[in-house]
Order: structure tokens, then C-alpha cells, then sequence
């Protein structure tokens, strides 16, 4: 996983991301997830464009992203997410924790949609 972008407005916290989000990278998993969760915006975006792979560690990562921003009374969207990235997310039983934006389009991307 590479993080491309941590950008923050007002109200939402975007963060970018790219590569694999899967059980190799786990170890950067939670010092991403506190710099993100210090920034305490009522909104996260992550935008999946460039996600090229992710596995049930990774899913891990965004549930405990998603959990954190909703115990703060915060939303999570995925942006960009691939159906089948989104398939983990199912067969994990935590799809119902994000706001998937199905209308945005990627310019760069691994994956279509």
C-alpha cells in the first residue's frame, strides 16, 4: 500500500491510496489509521482508484476506519472502490459500514469504475 494523499477540508478528511491493501502491509495499517483518526473530521473519503489489490486484512483496515469514524458520529465513503474489492467488504459482513459513491470516476485507475 502507498499512501498518494492525506487532504483535509473543514468537514472531511480524503485519503488516497493505492497498490495492494492486504496482509503484507498490515504493519502500516495503524499508524495510518491513528494520523487519519487525529485528524477527526465528521467525514472520511477513501479513494480506491488505485487500489490495485485487497484481501480480507486490508478490508480489516477500512472496517476499523469506518468503526472509529462512526463511533464519532462520522461517516465513511469509498470512492472508486472495484466490485470486487467491494465483494471482500460483502463476504466480510461490513459493506453496510460505508457510503459507497458509485458516481464517481476514476482518471487513473487499475480497475474500471
Amino acid at each position: 500500500m502507498r499512501v498518494i494523499d492525506v487532504a483535509t477540508s473543514p468537514t472531511t478528511v480524503t485519503l488516497v491510496v493505492g497498490g495492494d491493501l492486504d496482509l503484507a502491509e498490515r504493519d502500516q495499517f495503524p499508524e495510518l489509521a491513528a494520523r487519519v483518526n487525529r485528524l477527526a473530521r465528521p467525514m472520511l473519503v477513501v479513494d480506491m482508484c488505485q487500489v490495485e489489490f485487497m484481501d480480507s486484512a486490508g478490508a480489516g483496515f477500512l472496517i476499523s476506519l469506518a468503526r472509529t469514524a462512526a463511533e464519532h458520529g462520522g461517516k465513511t465513503v469509498l470512492r472508486g472502490i472495484a466490485p470486487r474489492d467491494e465483494f471482500v467488504l460483502e463476504v466480510c459482513g461490513a459493506v453496510d459500514l460505508f457510503e459507497i459513491d458509485r458516481d464517481h470516476t476514476c482518471e487513473l485507475s487499475p480497475h474500471p469504475g
